[in-house]
């Protein structure tokens, strides 16, 4: 197993070397993994079953300059231990968590480690993955919204999907007479797109008859404002195709009646110069043209 980039900018500016270094740290970490769970499962007289050890540790970078870290522990998928980078202290889970509290307390130097990690190593990679990749993570995507509806036993679900949008962070709301509906909404996660982008979507049940009471707002950070989308009925779409339908017809009638008129205003003009010698048929064609 290998530390291998999973972006291009990545690869183009890591070279082997730094794969290399990252994948020994992992594998010497793997070796301290085996070891936590046999200290674990005697720990909470387990048996030699499966279970799971998880790590998880990272900071944050905010628009406003300002910096976010973490570092907590989980075993067999329960909270375990965590520290707490602005209180400089662990928090235990519970008494099995307390003995590793205690040992990491009385050695002194884990509580400097983690702080030195998330304060200054994690959060200067950090800028520097910022700067090869600021094309990609700082490109902007507006999201396509659709509003569609379906009725079942006198229940109208409306739906609100948005999708193709980049970065990642989206918010999908139902709104009724204007005012936020959260917990009558269910969500579905963000999930990624083949193209990098993401989609996701936000339901609410209705009473059919409070359907134009009902709009989906989405906030996301390619919109210069939150936007606010109605579910436009099938009865609404034809109306509004007939309508354009009908506007098209009177634009091309207007055109056609147009261009009909110039050439027939030509061709009379030109009969009046050819009968120019017959004074009777050149006022006369000249009365026409001019009324």
């Amino acid at each position: 197993r290998r530390m291998e980039p999973r972006v291009d900018w990545m690869a183009a500016n890591l070279d082997q070397q730094y794969w290399d270094t990252q994948t020994q740290i992992l594998q010497n970490t793997q070796q301290d993994f085996r070891v936590n769970l046999e200290t674990l499962r005697g720990r909470y007289n387990q048996s030699r079953g499966a279970h799971t050890w998880q790590w998880m540790v990272g900071c944050d970078l905010l628009e406003d300059g300002h910096t976010r870290g973490y570092d907590q522990y989980a075993y067999d998928g329960r909270d375990f231990i965590a520290y707490d980078k602005d209180m400089m202290m662990f928090t235990a889970a519970d008494a099995g968590a307390q003995i590793t509290k205690r040992k990491w307390e009385e050695d002194g130097t884990v509580a400097e480690q983690k702080q030195h990690y998330l304060e200054n190593t994690c959060i200067e990679w950090l800028r520097k993955y910022v700067s090869y990749g600021r094309a990609v993570l700082e490109r902007k995507e507006r999201p396509t919204v659709r509003v569609s509806g379906k009725e079942a036993h006198g229940i109208l679900t409306l739906h609100c999907r948005a999708y193709g949008f980049y970065p990642r962070p989206i918010g999908v709301s139902w709104l009724k007479d204007g005012e936020v509906r959260d917990q009558e909404t269910e969500r579905g996660g963000t999930v990624p797109n083949s193209d990098g982008t993401y989609y996701t979507w936000a339901s609410i049940e209705a009473n059919p008859g409070e359907k134009d009471k009902y709009r989906c707002r989405v906030e996301h950070a390619s919109l210069p404002e939150a936007e606010v989308y109605a579910w436009e009925t099938e009865s609404n779409l034809v109306a509004i195709v007939a309508g354009v339908v009908v506007a098209v017809l009177v634009v091309v009638a207007i055109c056609g009646f147009i261009v009909w008129k110039q050439k027939s205003g030509n061709k009379k003009k030109g009969y009046g110069v050819a009968s120019s010698t017959d004074g009777g048929s050149d006022s006369s064609a000249t009365g026409i043209t001019t009324r």
